[in-house]
């Protein structure tokens, strides 16, 4: 495989959110700081579990919904996956993603489009075999919609990774004492209006944050079967090791 060195330049001489691996042996370097940076490779290693064998065995395609910079396209393609639509909403992120999808020479897998998920049916897209929305729900202001649009756009099988809040059940009154109903979970309202000039933060300002329990029953209610929070590797990053992110499979 031939690269264009002048593409490997402009890579290399600049920093980005995620450590690549490059052609040439070297990697980028990352801006996150050392402490977060597992927090991808955990996530890799958790998404690993469910989706490479998949990859592996059969010609899937898949749909990567808040690719950011296309790492996880990326790795998706390295696992096998024949072809890769990156979503991203800020046109930054696309730019960046491109660069990198022709330094590692991976143009004929992965392609990118500028839309968020609350407006994807504005586009054009088919669904996919797989599904990706990888530290995305808690930017988000209706995640209820982006878990069915992940169902609309899935043909087998979507990874959910998401930051997580503490959870809520019991009986709420619902129009007076005597007719009540079962609280099926709760949302935490993050604000991030303050933030959305930035590259990681969310793009409206209000973020609606489930705790696992309630990921886990939207995504059954919308239509997903065999749900299953994914363990974390017994090294992985501190969050998901202590349940403040999880990682959840659901299957058409």
């Amino acid at each position: 495989m031939s690269i264009d060195p002048r593409i490997l330049e402009q890579v290399q001489q600049r920093e980005w959110f995620y450590r690549f691996d490059l052609p040439d042996g070297s990697s980028t370097t990352s801006y996150l700081p050392e402490q977060v940076r597992p927090v991808h490779e955990t996530r890799l290693a958790m998404m690993r579990e469910r989706l490479e064998p998949l990859c592996r065995a059969e010609d899937l395609t898949a749909i990567d919904f808040g690719s950011h910079q296309g790492w996880f396209s990326v790795e998706l393609a390295k696992m096998g996956c024949n072809r890769i639509t990156g979503v991203e909403p800020r046109q930054r992120h696309i730019e960046d993603a491109r660069l990198m999808v022709q330094a590692l020479g991976l143009e004929s897998k992965i392609s990118f489009i500028q839309s968020s998920v609350e407006q994807i049916d504005s586009v054009s897209l088919e669904p996919a075999d797989i599904v990706l929305m990888v530290g995305l729900l808690y930017h988000l202001e209706n995640p209820v919609a982006a878990i069915r649009t992940a169902y609309k756009y899935c043909r087998r099988v979507t990874v959910i990774e998401t930051q997580v809040g503490p959870h809520l059940s019991g009986m709420l009154d619902w129009g007076n004492a005597e007719f009540v109903r079962p609280i099926k979970g709760c949302f935490c309202v993050i604000d991030e209006t303050e933030e959305t000039h930035g590259p990681e933060a969310s793009t409206a300002g209000i973020c609606l944050v489930p705790s696992a329990e309630t990921l886990v029953w939207i995504m059954q209610r919308v239509g997903f079967r065999d749900v299953a929070l994914i363990n974390p590797p017994d090294d992985g990053y501190e969050q998901h090791r202590h349940r403040k992110r999880v990682l959840a499979v659901g299957y058409r």
